[in-house]
């Protein structure tokens, strides 16, 4: 095994930091040859000047930020099955042959929910797309490309929190919040029947009233817990840049750091030295009875579905959230494992806390097959942390069935938006980059989505911004991927996929995850052929 370093630490691009020295001492990512006198810029030397800064991926707003450490096991160590034979998963009186298994005829559609079930038509669904300026800024387009697509949408913690232009009644809860209105009907306006919207809830969103003003003004179906996720084991953060908007966020009850109420801290905002503030949610402190409870509550409320989002905590963390899920009858747990993507998470954490995915994914249906031999239901299960592409999903699927649903998606669900949002900037300005102006210069061209969507929705097709034709047209290529992988595995809808469809390539990867090992998956069926 190659025991080098699993990351560089002390320097990159997320945290715009670099080495001088082409060679770098593995353990501190300190130059092996640090010189008195250095321009910059690792992190220990911008640390110097800049401080608490550094520990954010930047700038604020404009980037999303992944970790990069490489970790010893992770999906690209399984395969997939393909088969010669076989049909699993054809419609009832449907025969399996070359004429009724064609790939293009596959089944992508999931569901999730303890009775009342929601339907996707493609296993994948968004991130939380919370507070974070990156959110609201592509907001329609992220909301709007969800809906067309048929799949959830997660709308993150602390929205009212920061809403501007957030109204609160006399006991400190809300009574508007008109961003959380903007995000909630922008989904609800082409949603059609698959997916759904979902409002994520955090401590401050607890004590803020969220959940009771989503329910009265929206009547929302379903509402999320949260008790962390992938990219962080603290509470989520944001980045202000005026001093009053900060004080503004620290009467609200967030924390606010630096401390906006000292004098020192805003003499150091005048001088221009502390350039912006952090916001940031409490911890969670999490008990079965309380846990009950809050679901309990929340059902009162009107809710028909609860969810639960957990990070890559500890072993007993993924049990409790899996037991007590159990017990209170949740309708998804969405397990995110290390290392995470995000608006704004601190980058040491991203890369060096937490359970990662593969690991994370496969003690947690060792723990749900545990409860359910004691004759215990597990609530829908849907995993996350580093997911991009359908072959991921499809192995996923395969290592955490019958219990998986689907898989979270945060960054490579929030790209697509982008890159569509920024075609129909450029289109506008007529600086449209080589890379896109090859393949046209209009929607039209572009897209190739675009005249299918122009089909269903007819002159409506121009409300529908460029950010959301963007993930529409992933989601497509998802859908087609995943029908060629399907049926090549011969599987023909997802219920029908099965661990003995995938393969571990390495020995520890099939310890890991009681995956059969390559030189053994279907040996004594094959020495049953070579033997009959």
């Amino acid at each position: 095994m190659d025991f080098m370093n699993l990351r560089q630490p002390n320097a990159n691009e997320a945290i715009g930091t670099f080495n001088r020295s082409r060679n770098v001492a593995p353990m501190s990512g300190i130059c092996t040859r640090c010189v008195d006198g250095c321009r910059g810029g690792c992190d220990i030397w911008l640390s110097s000047f800049r401080g608490r800064e550094v520990l954010y991926p930047g700038p604020f707003g404009e980037v999303t930020a992944g970790a990069d450490k490489d970790y010893p096991i992770d999906y690209s160590h399984i395969n997939i099955q393909g088969y010669a034979v076989g049909a699993r998963g054809l419609p009832p009186g449907i025969e399996g042959n070359p004429d009724t298994a064609v790939f293009n005829e596959v089944d992508t559609e999931t569901e999730y929910g303890w009775d009342r079930k929601v339907k996707m038509k493609v296993p994948i669904f968004t991130g939380a797309l919370g507070s974070t300026d990156i959110a609201g800024a592509n907001w329609e387009h992220f909301a709007i490309g969800a809906a067309i697509s048929g799949i959830t949408l997660v709308c993150g913690e602390n929205v009212c929190g920061v809403d501007p232009e957030l109204v609160l009644d006399g006991r400190g809860k809300v009574s508007r919040s008109p961003e959380m209105d903007r995000r909630i009907e922008t989904y609800k306006r082409f949603h059609e029947g698959y997916g759904e919207i979902l409002v994520q809830m955090n401590v401050e969103d607890t004590r803020l009233g969220t959940a009771e003003y989503v329910s009265m003004r929206h009547e929302l179906d379903t509402l999320e817990l949260k008790w962390g996720q992938g990219a962080k084991c603290i509470g989520g953060e944001i980045k202000v840049r005026s001093l009053e908007r900060a004080l503004e966020l620290q009467k609200r009850g967030y924390i606010v750091r630096p401390d906006p109420s000292k004098r020192e801290v805003q003499q150091a905002f005048r001088d221009g030295a502390i350039k912006e503030f952090e916001r940031h949610s409490r911890l969670g402190f999490v008990t079965k009875e309380s846990f009950l409870e809050e679901v309990d509550r929340l059902r009162d409320l009107g809710f028909k579905r609860i969810t639960l989002k957990t990070g890559a905590y500890s072993m007993a963390e993924l049990a409790m959230a899996l037991r007590y899920g159990s017990e209170a009858k949740i309708d998804l747990l969405t397990i995110d494992g290390a290392p995470g993507g995000t608006g704004m998470s601190p980058w040491p954490m991203m890369n060096e806390w937490g359970i990662p995915t593969f690991y994370l994914q496969s003690l947690a249906r060792e723990f749900a097959e545990r409860l359910g031999k004691r004759g215990m239901r597990v609530p829908d299960l849907a995993i996350a942390g580093g997911f991009s592409s359908e072959d991921g999903v499809f192995k996923a699927i395969a290592i955490g069935a019958p219990y998986f649903r689907a898989v979270c998606m945060g960054r490579a669900l929030m790209i697509p938006g982008m890159v569509g949002k920024n075609i129909q900037k450029w289109i506008g300005s007529g600086e449209l980059p080589k890379s896109v102006s090859k393949y046209g210069t209009t929607a039209k061209q572009l897209f190739v989505t675009y005249e299918e969507l122009a089909e269903k929705y007819g002159r409506e097709v121009e409300e529908i911004p460029l950010g959301a034709m963007g993930i529409y047209t992933y989601a497509q290529r998802f859908q087609v991927g995943l029908q060629q992988l399907m049926a090549g595995s011969r599987n023909f809808s997802l219920k029908s996929i099965s661990r003995n469809d995938v393969m571990a390539l390495t020995e520890e990867a099939a310890r890991v995850s009681g995956i059969p090992y390559v030189m053994d998956a279907y040996r004594d069926v094959a020495e049953e052929i070579l033997d009959g």
